[in-house]
């Protein structure tokens, strides 16, 4: 281990390495700051045949908001024409007369219409309701200029005038939002230009969702978590890789997980940034896991030896953990004591999922011991690997329907044969084959996220079935486009538009960072003009 390690201490059951902290601290970017005005002034309608039920109507350009003179009970919806994140600035006029008493407005901000077209009172979703954006600003002095505390994601915003006075009325006389990310659209190669318009469509889409998720952390969502995720970081990462090359961020990023780690040694599955970095309570198995892929993709990309040696000690000890869990048999053990995540759906058994996660990592954790010149350690997992694929063929796999099955009652999934088509337990002859049985059982646990779409179509691809890919990545991230999206979705099942595992599809997030990786796929397969 690096030298420049120089303590750990325990606080409230975590472990905290100072000098990793330290250097994820050094690591803190500059953030870019753009202003943007608003485009039109719309309202939302009510369409059956609209994406969630809702479409927005333009009424006029935005300019001619600032002779608008609202009153009380009014209220107007502006278009920015694009997803934003960022700090919104008012500045506020009275008319008629002196404002005797203070203006009270409600501002309510959305990345879809159906945050600013729905009543956020009707909301029963289990994730609090104080993540949907709206707020109530009271302003006592007028005329003047009001810039938000909050920072926002939305293109929609909707102001209703609460409260003037009877001697006043007020207008809007400029407003405009100051937007925020690491990202520099500038960074980012053009594609080819033998690119089709769909695919290029596709692809500024995927840059626009993850510079929007690019703080001074790779953050999962700029609505809601606002957080570090593991699982979300080894995606936004790739995507990084291929457009913006903010490369220090992904390094600012893996010395926090490794900084600050729960009590066990576990990498959490999150982080908080604020008031200073520290790791959440959650451990999900397959996300711990991911610091080591992710440790591996970014060595990869940079090359950054240094960090690779400092942090392989974290990756290795996250296989130890993970290997606790396994039964006599080698597999997984699946009952109420621990969580794995996926993909967002009640009725999916992990554990087939997991094993092959393990197996998954376990072989990029075998590639960094053989790169740090480790033959003691890459044996040893190189053996460890070989026990967890023997279990799962003999276990898991089940010959008489052709499938890997999880838990007890012996499920069938999309997620556990992907997954072990991306872990190679499944030789390549074989994995095409068993993609294609899935795609006639009707009975498969579907899956629900681009989060797990990813990983299909990366399967696709290892299979060598790059025109299926793409007609997937089409299909699937084409249909958000269909629906309005200028920032791809936390959540979209084209069955269920409304699908939402909180209880309610307005505290989904509409820009999310594992949405994002088309772009990481496209560039991956038609390269840009400077690579």
């Amino acid at each position: 281990m690096s030298e420049k390690i120089v303590s750990e201490r325990r606080m409230s059951q975590h472990i905290i390495n100072e000098s990793w902290m330290d250097q994820a601290q050094q690591c803190i970017p500059k953030l870019h700051e753009q202003t943007v005005y608003p485009k039109y002034l719309v309202r939302s309608i009510s369409d059956s045949q609209a994406f969630q039920g809702w479409r927005m109507e333009t009424i006029g350009p935005a300019s001619v908001l600032s002779e608008q003179t609202l009153r009380k009970g009014d209220e107007i919806t502006l278009d920015f024409g694009q997803h934003l994140v960022g700090y919104v600035t008012l500045s506020l006029l009275n008319v008629r007369s002196n404002a005797d008493a203070p203006l009270r407005l409600k501002l309510t901000f959305g990345e879809m219409p159906c945050e600013v077209a729905e009543d956020f009172s009707t909301y029963e979703g289990w994730l609090s309701r104080s993540w949907l954006q709206d707020e109530v600003l009271n302003v006592d002095v007028l005329p003047g200029t009001v810039t938000l505390n909050r920072r926002y994601a939305f293109r929609y915003l909707k102001i209703e005038v609460l409260d003037t006075s009877i001697r006043y009325d007020i207008q809007i006389k400029d407003i405009y939002c100051t937007t925020v990310t690491s990202a520099s659209m500038d960074a980012v190669s053009p594609l080819p230009e033998n690119i089709d318009e769909e695919l290029t469509q596709l692809d500024l889409v995927s840059i626009r969702t993850l510079r929007d998720c690019m703080q001074t952390v790779f953050e999962d969502g700029p609505k809601r978590d606002r957080r570090l995720w593991i699982g979300d970081l080894r995606l936004q990462a790739l995507v990084n890789y291929e457009t913006f090359g903010c490369n220090d961020l992904v390094k600012r990023c893996l010395y926090l997980f490794a900084g600050s780690r729960l009590e066990g040694g576990q990498v959490g599955a999150c982080l908080y940034e604020k008031p200073e970095p520290y790791v959440d309570d959650i451990y999900l198995y397959d996300y711990a896991l991911f610091f080591i892929t992710t440790l591996w993709d970014y060595y990869e990309a940079t090359k950054d030896r240094e960090t690779l040696e400092v942090l392989w000690p974290v990756a290795k000890e996250q296989i130890n953990i993970a290997l606790l869990r396994l039964d006599a048999r080698g597999i997984v053990q699946d009952d109420d004591t621990w969580y794995c995540f996926l993909d967002w759906h009640e009725q999916l058994n992990k554990q087939a999922g997991a094993q092959a996660i393990l197996i998954y990592g376990m072989k990029r954790g075998q590639w960094i011991a053989r790169e740090l010149g480790l033959p003691v350690e890459e044996k040893q997992i190189q053996m460890q690997v070989q026990q967890a694929e023997q279990a799962a063929l003999q276990f898991l796999w089940d010959e008489e329907q052709g499938f890997f099955i999880s838990g007890g009652e012996r499920q069938v999934s999309w997620a556990s044969q992907v997954w072990m088509i991306l872990a190679e337990v499944v030789d390549a002859d074989a994995a095409w084959p068993l993609l294609q049985r899935l795609m006639n059982h009707n009975e498969a646990i579907q899956m629900n996220t681009p989060y797990m779409m990813h990983h299909y179509v990366e399967s696709l691809l290892q299979c060598g079935k790059k025109e299926e890919a793409l007609a997937q990545i089409r299909t699937y991230w084409g249909g958000m486009l269909k629906g309005g999206a200028d920032t791809f979705w936390e959540l979209y099942n084209p069955d269920d538009k409304t699908y939402s595992p909180y209880g309610s599809n307005l505290i989904n997030s509409y820009c999310h960072a594992w949405s994002c990786t088309p772009s990481y796929f496209i560039r991956r397969m038609f390269g840009s003009t400077n690579s």
